[in-house]
C-alpha cells in the first residue's frame, strides 16, 4: 500500500532492533510506523531529522510516543482506533468469562490427572444475566463490550468524561461518576488510555470501594491499574477475580500473581486476530498518506499539527 508512493525501509523480523540500529536505519524518513513496544521520544524524531511528518503508531493505544514533543516539531502523531473495537472487546469477554466461570481453574484441575469430587458448591462462579456492568471509558472500545453485554440483559453504566448519547440511546447505558460504577458494577471493564490522569486510576482506595464479589477486566493499559494494590486486593479477596491482558511493566508481570487462582491473565493479545492486525496495518498505512495528502486522518491524535 506504501510503497506504491514511498521506498519502504522495513525491519525483516518481528524482534526489535537494537537501539542503535533503529536510531541509524530512521535517519531521513518522513514517515515512521511504529507500534507499542517502540518508545518515540525526541531523541528518535531528531535521529529521523527536520522532515519527518507523520508517526503512525500501529496500536489504539499511543502512550509510546512524546506526543508533546511530536506537536512541538509539527509532527502528526496517529494511532488505529476502530480497528481494534471487536478483538479487544472479545478478549476482555473471554477474560470475564475465564475468571467469572473459573475456566482456567478448572482446566488446572483437570491437568492434574486426578479425579474430582463433584457437591453442589463444587467450583461456583459468577452469573452474567441480570448483572450490572461498568465501562471505564466509553469510547469505540467500550462501546463493542457494551454491545455484547446486551446479550446476557446486563444493566450497563459508564464511568467517563464525555456523554456517549449513541451508547444511552441504543443500549439503554446510564452514564455515573467512577466512585458510582465501583460502587454498584458486578463487573468493572477498563478501557481508558493511558495518561498522567489514569495512570493508577484504579488503586487501594477504589478496590475498597468495589464489590467483594466483583470482577476487573483490564485490557487497556498496564498502569491504569496499580498493581500492587491489586494483588492485595485479591489475596484479601476485597475483590471476587481480575482478567488481565495488560501489565503495568510489560513485559514482566508482577510475581504474586503467579500464586493467585482468582486472576486470568493474557500476554497482550487483545488485538491478536488476523482481522484486527490487517485492519491495523491498513489504517496505520492510510492515516500516513492522508496527512502526505493535506487530509485529516480518522486515527489523528495531535489534531492541532493540522493547522500549521
Amino acid at each position: 500500500m506504501l510503497a506504491s508512493f514511498f521506498i519502504v525501509k522495513s525491519n525483516p523480523s518481528e524482534d526489535l532492533e537494537s537501539k542503535e540500529e533503529f536510531l541509524r536505519n530512521i535517519e531521513g524518513i518522513t514517515a515512521l510506523v511504529t507500534d507499542s513496544r517502540v518508545k518515540v521520544d525526541e531523541e528518535v524524531m531528531n535521529a529521523a531529522g527536520p522532515q519527518l511528518r507523520v508517526i503512525s503508531n500501529y496500536a489504539a493505544g499511543f502512550n509510546n510516543i512524546d506526543v508533546a514533543a511530536a506537536t512541538k516539531k509539527g509532527i502528526a502523531v496517529t494511532n488505529t482506533p476502530g480497528a481494534v473495537n471487536n478483538a479487544t472487546a472479545d478478549i476482555a469477554w473471554a477474560l470475564m468469562f475465564g475468571i467469572a466461570r473459573r475456566v482456567a481453574e478448572g482446566d488446572r484441575l483437570i491437568r492434574t490427572g486426578e479425579p474430582w469430587n463433584w457437591s453442589p458448591s463444587f467450583f461456583l462462579g459468577r452469573d452474567f444475566t441480570g448483572k450490572t456492568l461498568g465501562i471505564i471509558g466509553a469510547g469505540r472500545i467500550g462501546m463493542s463490550m457494551a454491545k455484547r453485554a446486551c446479550g446476557f440483559d446486563m444493566e450497563i453504566i459508564y464511568a467517563d468524561g464525555r456523554v456517549n448519547e449513541q451508547l444511552e440511546k441504543e443500549l439503554g447505558a446510564k452514564r455515573v461518576d467512577l466512585e458510582t460504577l465501583l460502587k454498584e458494577a458486578d463487573y468493572i471493564s477498563i478501557h481508558t488510555p493511558l495518561t498522567p490522569e489514569t495512570r493508577h486510576l484504579i488503586s487501594e482506595k477504589e478496590f475498597a470501594m468495589m464489590k467483594p464479589t466483583s470482577i476487573l477486566i483490564n485490557t487497556s493499559r498496564g498502569p491504569v491499574v496499580d498493581e500492587q494494590a491489586l494483588v492485595e486486593a485479591l489475596k484479601t479477596r476485597t475483590i471476587w477475580g481480575a482478567g488481565l491482558d495488560v501489565f503495568e511493566n510489560e513485559p514482566y508481570v508482577n510475581q504474586e500473581l503467579f500464586k493467585l487462582d482468582n486472576v486470568v491473565m493474557t500476554p497482550h493479545i487483545g488485538t491478536a486476530t488476523p482481522d484486527a492486525r490487517r485492519d491495523m496495518a491498513i489504517m496505520a498505512a492510510q492515516n500516513i498518506l492522508d496527512i502526505m495528502e493535506g487530509k485529516t486522518p480518522v486515527g489523528i491524535v495531535n489534531r492541532e499539527v493540522l493547522n500549521r
